[in-house]
């Protein structure tokens, strides 16, 4: 059996077999034993070589690109876009969740999007939530999958790159990326009235294509967001994951301010003069009170 290699792309990692994407079609390999040695996963995303027979279309992949991002759940590396979507209702925002995923995004140099969705079953609350997040500069869509309210405004935000659609379980992901793209037929959940969020619906991690140069991710949804997991435990670093905080502080007079509640810090000052959302400062204190006293070897843990 003859092999030959090959550069692609993972487009789906199911029980240790991937789906590459290559310009002479798609393959599916196993991953050779030394990643697993080196502590290494390969995701959806990634940049790899492969050794591949045309035979039956198999082989294994020998090397992964070097990743400009990775993210830990959902698992995907070389993301451009990461589209935070909550629901007006069932189940209500949650601001600190979503800011959590906005930070996450941030700080590995992803741009986050905010989506507001079941815009059809709003009763206004979502304004003051969304002219927070435009006041700091972050770009916000309303839609309804329902209606079509908004959605061309997101197709035109998906037109090149590699994004994922995370968020709250319930949110309407999937039922999102199929008024998107009706072609993906994706599966959808009710919501659980015992438990009040999403059963969940998406349980692997594929990028689906829908353009030339353009790929979306439907992803598990969650109900809690742990920090370390992340990346999210350095409390010197939290700061630069709030755009419209980082620059403020940078020009603090306090060299080790922690922003949370010094007098005289410009980040309060800026939250005064009405500059930072108070919703988007109470989640950045939440989220450094959490993380205040993990220690160096508790980071390095964490970023496994």
């Amino acid at each position: 059996m003859e092999y030959r290699e090959l550069e692609g792309f993972v487009r789906k990692c199911v029980g240790g077999f991937y789906t590459i994407e290559t310009g002479e079609g798609t393959y599916t390999v196993t991953a050779r034993g030394r990643f697993r040695k080196e502590g290494v996963s390969p995701c959806a995303g990634d940049r790899v070589r492969v050794s591949v027979t045309d035979e039956d279309r198999t082989g294994a992949l020998v090397e992964i690109a070097p990743r400009k991002n990775v993210l830990v759940r959902p698992p995907l590396a070389n993301l451009d876009r990461l589209f935070v979507v909550c629901a007006a209702k069932d189940p209500a925002p949650v601001p600190l969740l979503m800011d959590k995923a906005v930070c996450a995004a941030e700080l590995s140099g992803i741009e986050p999007i905010l989506v507001f969705t079941k815009a059809d079953l709003s009763d206004g609350s979502l304004e003051g939530l969304m002219e927070a997040y435009c006041l700091a500069g972050l770009t916000c869509c309303l839609v309804s999958s329902a209606t079509g309210e908004g959605i061309s405004q997101v197709r035109a935000l998906l037109d090149e790159g590699v994004s994922a659609f995370t968020g709250n379980s319930g949110v309407g992901k999937s039922t999102l990326l199929n008024a998107l793209f009706p072609g993906l037929a994706l599966k959808t959940g009710e919501i659980s009235q015992k438990l009040g969020r999403g059963r969940h619906t998406t349980r692997e991690v594929e990028l689906y294509k829908i353009g030339e140069k353009s790929y979306v991710a439907d992803t598990p949804g969650f109900s809690t967001f742990e920090l370390a997991r992340y990346r999210l435990t350095d409390k010197e670093k939290l700061i630069a994951g709030f755009r419209e905080m980082a620059p403020l502080a940078e020009g603090c007079r306090f060299t080790s301010c922690s922003h949370t509640c010094e007098k005289g810090c410009a980040v309060l000052e800026g939250v005064r003069k009405g500059l930072v959302a108070k919703s988007r400062w109470d989640s950045y204190v939440q989220m450094y009170q959490e993380i205040k006293d993990v220690k160096q070897w508790q980071q390095k843990k964490g970023n496994v």
